[in-house]
């Protein structure tokens, strides 16, 4: 008995032993692969930061969001940039919310006019074909367009007047309330566009990447209204056609659902990204201080770039090395 007992004793010293030795290879593979994301993280963080010092630019915000690994990177995520056409997106999911609503209809229409009031005084303004990125919609004023082609216009070519009727339709305080019920409050959305006054005063549509970011995420998760109307304003987005910045660093077989702005010294992208394989992720590049739109545009391909190569590596590391439960 004594024998036995002391058999049995060493079998539970010894099975102790290898449960240790397996919780403590477990520790140490968490460690380990905690220290590998903040590795690769830190590498990417400081090829950002040399290709954005180079550039010139007086700022830069990032944010980027992979869902397959969890990882996100913020850079001056929380500072406050112009929005430029970036404002846009929000227009359009308050549009889709009203029509969810049962406030308007997609099929409505509105009549095209080029007279709207400034925020600053009331006071008439206009807009001009020649600067407006879809002139083809000037030709159309005193007719009828449906809201759905006029949230088309205003995502796909940037349409300044069509974004200026569907202001006042839904009305600017109608989207800055979606932005706060999702989250995205650094998002401000205060009015239409080329209200010359407004700007002049300083009463101006602003963002942060870390906005834009929250914004990208609902759509790409279904939760802006309801999975349809999302997969439905993605589809718009697939469309842009504006593609010098995030897609211009990419492969020609990535797909992008993005939105891009441009004002004088300022140039954003912002939007989800579909690799070949593998779930899609968020990304926005802001940008304020570079002169010419096409040295911003650069600079956004290669920020663009170098996360997708960042993105493919760590979800290969992650597929090498799964993470246990």
């Amino acid at each position: 008995m004594k024998g036995r007992g002391s058999s049995a004793h060493h079998f539970g010293a010894a099975s102790d032993s290898r449960a240790g030795r397996r919780v403590i290879a477990l520790v140490l593979f968490g460690v380990l692969s905690s220290s590998s994301t903040s590795s690769h993280q830190a590498d990417v963080r400081a090829r950002l930061t040399d290709v954005i010092a180079a550039s010139g630019a007086e700022a830069v915000a990032v944010a980027y969001f992979d869902p397959a690994t969890g990882e996100e990177l913020l850079l001056r995520a929380e500072e406050s940039f112009h929005a430029a056409s970036l404002m846009k997106v929000p227009v359009m999911m308050e549009v889709f919310r009203q029509a969810q609503e049962g406030r308007l209809s997609l099929d409505e229409r509105l009549i095209v006019k080029n007279e709207f009031r400034s925020l600053a005084d009331g006071s008439a303004f206009a807009l001009t074909a020649e600067s407006d990125s879809d002139p083809a919609l000037y030709e159309k004023i005193g007719h009828a367009v449906t809201i759905r082609e006029l949230v088309r216009a205003m995502i796909v070519r940037s349409s300044n007047l069509a974004t200026n009727l569907l202001i006042e339709r839904v009305t600017a305080a109608r989207v800055q309330e979606l932005m706060e019920t999702i989250g995205a409050s650094g998002m401000r959305v205060l009015r239409g566009v080329e209200d010359r006054r407004a700007f002049e005063r300083g009463l101006n549509n602003t963002t942060t990447a870390r906005a834009m970011l929250v914004i990208f995420r609902h759509l790409l998760e279904g939760r802006v209204i309801s999975r349809e109307s999302s997969e439905a304003m993605v589809r718009i987005l697939l469309d842009q056609e504006f593609n010098d910045g995030i897609p211009a660093g990419l492969p020609a077989d990535v797909r992008v659902a993005h939105k891009t702005g441009a004002i004088t010294r300022i140039a954003h992208d912002a939007g989800i990204v579909y690799p070949p394989l593998g779930p899609p992720y968020v990304l926005v590049v802001l940008t304020r201080g570079i002169a010419e739109e096409r040295s911003a545009n650069r600079l956004i391909a290669e920020i663009s770039r170098l996360l997708y190569e960042h993105t493919l590596r760590r979800r290969a590391e992650r597929e090498r090395f799964p993470r246990r439960s």
